[in-house]
């Protein structure tokens, strides 16, 4: 069909959908690095402060873009 341009598919991005998690209320949740290896040499601080989920409402727009469906 010449001449019928089709939009293109809108593709979830692979970094985001492995990092970032959308929430029921629309909020956009990650879990802070440094929480998965050489855990020995860590002080108990530094251990408790990296396993907290974060809320991620600054760059809703653009979350929204990568994370579609």
């Amino acid at each position: 069909m010449p001449g019928k341009a089709r939009p293109g598919k809108i593709r979830t991005s692979s970094s985001a959908k492995k990092r970032i998690r959308r929430t029921g209320k629309d909020t956009f949740v990650h879990e802070k690095a440094a929480h998965n290896h050489l855990l020995q040499q860590k002080s108990k601080r530094q251990k408790r402060l990296a396993s907290k989920v974060l809320k991620v409402n600054a760059y809703k727009k653009t979350l929204k873009r990568l994370l579609p469906n």
